[in-house]
């Protein structure tokens, strides 16, 4: 949670619409550079003026974001791993490699849903259930 200046100074500097959206997919009012975009249209800003590990953060495009939905080099980038973002960086600027598709897609995360991978077990139960049998009454 923010302070009352500081959320007021940001609705300045970001205006009512894009404030409003904020406040209504991270819960918060964020102001600063816009320091890159990604292949999936990601936009990634940085704000040093902010408390520490809060200065880099990401505008997803779509609203049903995942942590899945960014490249690796800006993941780099925005856990603090490295200093200089993709754009500055060539080694960790995205290649496509000769097996990818030509359009950009990310794997989604079915972790807790129904697509999730389930394992089973091709080996035989050491255990077995108990089942009882009964001799018939003479």
């Amino acid at each position: 949670m923010s302070t009352l200046s500081r959320t007021l100074r940001n609705l300045w500097k970001v205006g009512v619409r894009d404030a409003w959206k904020q406040m209504n997919y991270i819960g918060d009012t964020k102001a600063g550079a816009l320091i890159g975009t990604d292949r999936y249209g990601n936009k990634y800003f940085e704000n040093t003026e902010e408390l520490p590990l809060r200065t880099r953060w990401v505008d997803y495009k779509n609203k049903d974001f995942d942590a899945a939905q960014i490249e690796p080099g800006w993941h780099a980038w925005i856990s603090y791993l490295v200093d200089k973002p993709p754009t500055q960086d060539p080694l960790l600027q995205y290649k496509k490699r000769v097996w990818e598709d030509a359009e950009p897609k990310s794997i989604p995360n079915y972790t807790l849903s129904r697509g999730a991978y389930k394992p089973y077990s091709t080996v035989k139960s050491k255990i077995t259930m108990w089942e009882p049998t009964t001799v018939e009454r003479k």
